[in-house]
């Protein structure tokens, strides 16, 4: 009688030291992937510690300084080193503590969207029929209106706020990924180790979820990086036109909605949000890029 032999833990390891080297050898080629993924790793940093690297608090009001200009412009003040907004609140103290509320929004856009899209397209992949159908004229339907317009009109429904605002982008985006997973899926499905599992004895929902799930998962997550920066810009452009976060919310979006009329006469309260805005969207394009270079096979070259 044979005895199987138990699973050696240091060769799941040795497997999994061998395929992050595969990707970051991948990823590494991109040399703009590298520089995005270090200096979005650099926001991420400032957006976790802002309450001890801030210099002021966000929303405490100077009441002498207003519209202070940045240190090393005449008439600035050091204790202001990116000057002061209209109120007097320190612009380096709100950009720090703006850039958590961006990233948060943008990452429980991405979870919302992305969860609700794989479960509508795994189960629309697998299972056909009128379900399917039903589930996809819905998305064709989300997919027809402007997706700013559609957020717009959600956000007027619910109510203006920064919630309300991350649960209308996530509705928007939800269709990208409904598709991307219902094509996976229906890939996946033909092959012969979802047959071999079935055969084994598999149910539908060990199926989905540890079969076909973990195959579908590489165009999900390079669509998800995309989309992270996108969701950033939706929400900046929601607080922009007021229906997203609200005063004094140092949100990077509202900063620049409350400083728009500021732009020929002060225009640090302009540029460094609009900056900040410019260089993590950016920043996060570039890491998408070196993701897919990694997790695609087609861009993988032997």
């Amino acid at each position: 009688m044979s005895v199987q032999q138990p699973s050696d833990p240091a060769k799941k390891t040795s497997a999994l030291q061998q395929q992050f080297r595969e990707f970051w050898f991948y990823f590494s080629e991109n040399k703009g992937a590298v520089a995005g993924l270090f200096f979005f790793l650099f926001v991420v940093f400032i957006a976790l510690f802002a309450d001890l690297l801030a210099p002021h608090s966000p929303v405490e009001q100077y009441r002498g300084s207003f519209l202070v200009p940045p240190v090393w412009q005449e008439g600035g003040d050091i204790r202001f080193f990116l000057g002061t907004d209209e109120v007097g609140r320190d612009v380096l103290s709100r950009l720090m503590h703006g850039a958590r509320f961006s990233l948060y929004a943008g990452c429980i856009v991405i979870v919302l969207s992305l969860s609700m899209g794989i479960i509508l397209g795994l189960t629309a992949g697998y299972f056909r029929g009128v379900y399917e159908t039903l589930v996809m004229r819905v998305m064709d339907i989300i997919m027809a209106i402007p997706s700013l317009l559609m957020a717009l009109v959600l956000v007027a429904i619910l109510g203006p706020g920064l919630r309300n605002a991350m649960i209308a982008i996530a509705i928007t985006y939800m269709p990208h990924y409904v598709r991307l997973a219902r094509a996976s899926a229906i890939a996946e499905s033909a092959r012969d180790y979802v047959t071999a599992s079935r055969v084994a004895g598999a149910g539908t929902m060990r199926l989905l979820v540890l079969v076909i799930l973990p195959n579908c998962m590489a165009p999900l997550i390079v669509q998800a990086s995309l989309s992270f920066s996108t969701a950033i810009l939706d929400t900046a452009a929601l607080g922009f036109l007021g229906m997203g976060a609200q005063p004094p919310t140092p949100e990077w979006g509202t900063m620049l909605a409350s400083a728009q009329e500021f732009i020929t006469s002060a225009w640090w309260v302009v540029t460094f949000p609009g900056l900040a805005i410019l260089l993590t969207v950016l920043s996060i394009n570039l890491m998408g890029d070196g993701l897919r270079d990694a997790l695609d096979p087609k861009m993988k070259r032997s």
